[in-house]
């Protein structure tokens, strides 16, 4: 297509990867620009427009949230922008996923030590359960020890508090 080719919203979902909520929400949050319309009121796009969504999708494949999309959306439009601004939004997302990272973790080894106090026979008395209907789950955080923040919970290894 030619850029003053013009394509309603499914083609430029089909063309872009970016389904057609998505469109229509990007352009609610102000992230990319309304579309502009016919005379029937269908949203028109451009293939510069399709290739903003790409740049967008691409941007969310890789964890970037609705705020972080429009700098780097900004970034990619400035021409004359320092690649080190960009470097340095990529770099502070790493260390975001470095944290999520992280909380998965502890949470798989929280849920892999429930699995292993469970006896997962026809008995009712279920760790996992228990544990979901106590007051308060404990997953243990790395990086955070007892009376520092971390609650003293369930830790691989040690098991389960009875219930009183």
């Amino acid at each position: 297509m030619n850029m003053n080719s013009s394509m309603n919203i499914g083609q430029a979902s089909k063309a872009s990867g970016v389904s057609a909520k998505m469109i229509r929400h990007y352009e609610g949050v102000g992230l990319f620009p309304e579309a502009a319309r016919t005379d029937s009121g269908y949203r028109q796009y451009t293939d510069k427009d399709v290739g903003t969504l790409r740049f967008i999708r691409h941007s969310r494949d890789l964890g970037f949230s609705i705020e972080q999309i429009r700098e780097l959306l900004g970034l990619w439009q400035n021409r004359r922008r320092p690649s080190r601004q960009v470097k340095a939004l990529a770099q502070a997302h790493i260390e975001e996923l470095d944290e999520k990272l992280k909380e998965i973790q502890a949470m798989k080894a929280t849920l892999e030590h429930l699995v292993n106090c469970c006896h997962g026979d026809d008995r009712p008395d279920c760790p996992i359960i228990e544990t979901l209907a106590a007051d308060g789950l404990d997953v243990v955080r790395p990086g955070k020890s007892e009376g520092h923040g971390a609650k003293a919970g369930l830790r691989p290894g040690r098991p389960a508090r009875a219930a009183a």
